[in-house]
């Protein structure tokens, strides 16, 4: 993993994922766009306070609020936790990783091929 990187909350990942979609937006907007139960304001405002200590958000000025941002991209902090997981769980195989998998579903030869069929 790099430098300073690290495993956010699941509250944490509920406001990026929305971040991510919504590109930009303000404390309200995140929480309206929210499925319920919607988080508080307040809570959200926390949250996302964090995540800009933790270096995955910024935020820029508007009016007299702001308006903030992923740092960070999805597919950047997807990357990154399926190293974490495959380094921490499955000993750095991503072998292991998918031996596990088929293990675990009772995957038999046919089953395999049907999981990974491109439609």
């Amino acid at each position: 993993m790099t430098q300073g990187f690290k495993k956010l909350t699941q509250a944490e990942e509920r406001i990026m994922h929305l971040l991510w979609e919504l590109k930009i937006a303000s404390i309200a907007s995140i929480v309206e766009k929210m499925a319920e139960p919607k988080g508080a304001y307040n809570t959200v405002s926390i949250i996302v306070r964090i995540l800009e200590n933790k270096g995955f958000v910024g935020h820029r000025q508007k009016n007299k609020g702001y308006l903030y941002y992923a740092l960070i991209d999805k597919e950047t902090y997807c990357i990154e936790m399926m190293r974490k997981l495959i380094q921490d769980y499955f000993n750095g195989s991503f072998k292991n990783m998918i031996f596990f998998y088929i293990k675990k579903n009772d995957m038999n030869t046919y089953k395999i091929r049907k999981q990974f069929e491109v439609n």
